[in-house]
């Protein structure tokens, strides 16, 4: 048998990891990193840290590194581009269970945030263990998200007092601002989509980096800040080459 924990490493801060992840990259003999490449360096830095920091200086552990199969940044059928992708990742996986792992041993796959918030791993694991080649356990150990962060990191509380936040990404607000909702988290929007709302009354808190040196936040009422944000998120982008960031968007209260 051997086993698998999918350990949620948090927003990018070291310290936001968990007293259980702590024990989880413990008990790990093997790591899987998938390399996305020098421009994405930092993250790979970042993970180097925690595992530095938190793990103990006896335990042996080891990394094994697989290039990070490429993803098409502009599909035409968005839903089969991710499974495609998600193929190709669980043939890579497979890949190194099978050959980077002996019976008996554990091996852990960092994830950003929490395994369960936008993340393809878990699905990935299940697949391969569906696939009845190999003999897998695997546990999720859960992880600060950015959402929390962002949250953290302006000092709000993410709902209103009795209103519901819609968590969906940047391709799905795009689709317009849903009624009866008034507060949304969003993730994944590569396209600065905010600002099709900044004629509406609405605030915005946006993060970028979060938890890291290079952290970026911005408040404010949308229609006052959504030019400053493209700008520094675009100034980023080209500086760093890669950006991740985050908002929660919400309609100005009557309050």
């Amino acid at each position: 048998m051997k086993k698998i924990l999918i350990i949620g490493i948090g927003a990018g801060d070291p310290d936001y990891i968990t007293v259980q992840a702590v024990k989880a990259l413990n008990a790990v003999d093997v790591f899987f990193l998938m390399d996305k490449g020098r421009i994405k360096g930092k993250l790979r830095d970042v993970r180097e840290e925690i595992c530095r920091r938190h793990i103990a200086p006896d335990r042996r552990h080891r990394f094994v590194e697989a290039p990070s199969p490429p993803r098409n940044t502009q599909p035409a059928d968005y839903r089969a581009s991710v499974d495609e992708l998600n193929a190709a990742k669980q043939a890579v996986f497979e890949a190194m269970i099978q050959g980077e792992m002996k019976d008996g041993e554990t091996a852990g796959i960092l994830v950003w945030g929490d395994p369960m918030l936008y993340d393809s791993t878990i699905r990935n694991i299940e697949a391969i263990i569906a696939t009845g080649r190999h003999t897998i356990d695997f546990e999720v150990i859960p992880g600060i998200t950015a959402v929390q962060a962002l949250a953290a990191r302006h000092r709000i509380p993410l709902n209103r007092i009795a209103e519901p936040v819609l968590l969906t990404t940047g391709r799905k607000l795009a689709e317009g601002f849903p009624d009866g909702i008034d507060s949304a988290a969003v993730l994944l929007d590569g396209e600065d989509t905010f600002r099709r709302f900044a004629d509406q009354d609405m605030e915005i808190y946006w993060g970028a980096y979060l938890g890291t040196p290079d952290e970026i936040l911005i408040s404010g009422k949308l229609k006052d800040v959504a030019g400053e944000i493209h700008r520094r998120r675009t100034e980023a982008r080209q500086k760093n080459g890669w950006i991740m960031d985050t908002y929660l968007i919400r309609r100005a209260s009557d309050d």
